[in-house]
């Protein structure tokens, strides 16, 4: 099943960072976030990702290009020509599609621009700048066992977007809304049907409004309950506390 990772917003919250970087960019203990999201899917057995680039997206493309070598040992031997020998290689078996999805384009269009890249088939999807502990494994197993459009994983957390309105696991809304106490809202980690594509129209079609919405109102949007921790990174604010976790080895989603 193909991991789908959302990386082409400007990050303007976080600005300190990003008016340098994408936001999935920006490092926790000396390596991207989005590479901290992606080793959270690898460790259940998900190694095919595709990444849907935009703002100053050849940085990313960059990054990965030079992983291989940055990770692995490596002998240039110069006595004959130029030739270099891969000693000890340390990467992931992971097999990355990164495509420029614009960078103007919201998440409904990103995910419609990469389409081809996932065929007719079930996929997950979350965003890059969130990490989580969620068993990614059981939230595949639930979703395959309601057999409904769309599963996204949910926790509690105060804060104004992205809150759910559930019945046992059924989402009945998904709306912005005003804060409010104790809210249960979108912590990414979603798994996704193909017929996901008919509900987002084009470029400007934002996920979290029509399709998600219509979805609720259809019934064919559920929530996956995740009671464990989970941690975005909006602001400097957050990513020091991410960094502080990761340094005092209390990273939860460390693996």
């Amino acid at each position: 099943m193909k991991v789908v990772l959302l990386a082409g917003g400007a990050g303007t919250r976080i600005s300190e960072y990003s008016e340098y970087m994408p936001k999935p960019m920006i490092e926790i203990g000396g390596m991207p976030i989005l590479w901290h999201i992606m080793k959270e899917y690898s460790h259940y057995g998900f190694n095919d990702f595709i990444i849907c680039a935009g703002y100053k997206q050849h940085m990313i493309k960059e990054w990965f290009a030079d992983y291989f070598l940055h990770t692995s040992d490596v002998t240039f031997d110069f006595t004959d020509g130029q030739k270099m020998i891969i000693r000890e290689q340390r990467t992931e078996p992971w097999r990355v599609t990164i495509v420029d999805t614009g960078e103007k384009t919201m998440t409904g269009g990103r995910i419609k621009r990469v389409r081809k890249y996932i065929g007719d088939e079930t996929f997950m999807l979350t965003y890059g700048d969130g990490v989580c502990d969620v068993d990614i494994k059981a939230l595949v197993d639930f979703h395959r066992e309601h057999g409904k459009t769309a599963t996204i994983t949910s926790v509690r957390r105060s804060q104004e977007k992205g809150i759910l309105t559930l019945d046992g696991n059924t989402v009945r809304s998904f709306r912005e809304k005003k804060y409010q106490d104790d809210p249960v809202i979108n912590a990414g980690y979603m798994v996704l049907e193909p017929a996901i594509f008919d509900l987002i129209e084009g470029d400007k079609t934002s996920l979290e409004h029509e399709p998600l919405e219509q979805l609720a109102a259809r019934g064919e949007l559920m929530s996956f309950i995740h009671e464990g921790s989970w941690q975005c990174m909006d602001t400097k604010h957050d990513h020091d506390l991410l960094e502080s976790l990761w340094e005092e080895d209390r990273a939860f989603w460390r693996y």
